[in-house]
């Protein structure tokens, strides 16, 4: 590794203090040391941010300082910045954040391939990434290539997976080449098709699946006649299709709640407040009234027990407020409760 406080020549200027080097360097050795695949994965996604940054810095450097004067002067001056060594130094600064320490390391262990490439090579070698990256450090590889070789990924490097996946290690050193199928897909090559996927174009160098109907687990066909099993919650039929079970009919929920079927499943919902057990949603679908609430125009209602023929509020300076399903008893205006009566609350002056 290079020292702490080493940088890019351009950003020597200002080391880092030696107490947050000490910090950096003590939090790389508390971490567990990666493994040598890991590495050059790592190393590869460092070298393309770079790279990103590089390009970033170009533009933000392009015509720098310019327009708005003498046009031929200009024209002159800016010839030369493009290519100038300030202008170099300008990137490399802002290629990496300080707390990136293997971005750092990397300027700082490549910094006169970068230079060389800037003031030789770059006309002739125009794609940095291909001509850094890639063939000069080698911590990547060309797209739909893996590992150390860069060998071809399972389904070849112009298709890998057969496009169908992702290739374990594409683009970098590292990995096996193995493919990760997309969802519909399985099989080493990606070219078969995941359990609820049919084929509907298969050869040895593509595939495309598409989803079964919603109530086939496997399947040859779209409709629900071409399942060759069921999913859960789903049954076949006299003609062998399978359809939805009606779990509701065998009263799965709870008193307070009703059962709504879904297709493939159920669900239990909440009765209405008003109702002791009901069919469905709302106060008409009440089997009976719940305390406080009784039926009228066939739904369950508040009854309003304050104006029942018989008071509930018994007490003297008390009045009744009605609630749902219930009511209160509070005391009149311009009296207080204390001790389980109603008094007069007694002014005081100022």
């Amino acid at each position: 590794l290079a020292p702490c406080g080493a940088a890019p020549r351009a950003m020597r200027a200002a080391p880092l203090a030696g107490s947050l080097c000490a910090a950096v360097l003590l939090l790389l050795l508390l971490l567990p040391a990666p493994g040598a695949a890991e590495r050059r994965r790592l190393a590869c996604a460092t070298c393309r941010g770079l790279v990103e940054r590089f390009k970033q810095g170009l533009a933000d450097t392009a015509k720098k300082n310019f327009g708005g004067g003498n046009t031929a002067w200009e024209e002159k001056t800016l010839s030369k910045y493009e290519s100038s060594e300030i202008r170099l130094v300008e990137i490399i600064e802002n290629l990496c954040d300080s707390s990136n320490f293997e971005c750092n390391n990397m300027v700082e262990e490549h910094e006169e391939q970068i230079e060389k490439w800037w003031f030789k090579l770059k006309k002739k070698y125009p794609d940095l990434f291909k001509w850094f990256c890639i063939e000069t450090i080698e911590v990547c590889c060309p797209p739909g290539t893996y590992g150390p070789d860069c060998l071809a990924c399972r389904g070849g490097s112009e298709r890998p997976c057969h496009g169908n996946g992702h290739c374990n290690g594409d683009g970098t050193r590292s990995g096996d080449g193995s493919c990760s199928c997309n969802k519909e897909y399985t099989g080493e090559f990606c070219l078969d098709c995941s359990d609820g996927y049919f084929s509907t174009l298969k050869n040895e160098t593509h595939s495309v699946c598409t989803a079964c109907h919603a109530a086939c687990k496997t399947c040859t066909g779209s409709s629900n006649k071409n399942c060759q099993d069921c999913k859960e919650g789903w049954i076949k039929n006299e003609e062998a299709a399978c359809v939805d079970i009606d779990e509701c009919a065998d009263s799965p929920c709870k008193d307070d709640q009703y059962c709504l079927n879904t297709d493939g499943s159920f669900s239990c919902k909440a009765c209405d407040v008003t109702c002791a057990g009901c069919t469905g949603e709302g106060s008409d679908k009440c089997k009976t009234c719940a305390s406080g609430y009784i039926q009228e125009d066939e739904k369950c209602t508040d009854i309003n027990e304050c104006n029942l023929p018989e008071k509930v509020c018994i007490r003297e300076n008390e009045d009744c407020v009605n609630t749902k399903g219930s009511y209160k008893c509070i005391c009149s205006e311009g009296f207080e409760e204390k001790d389980g009566t109603c008094i007069p609350i007694v002014k005081t002056g100022k």
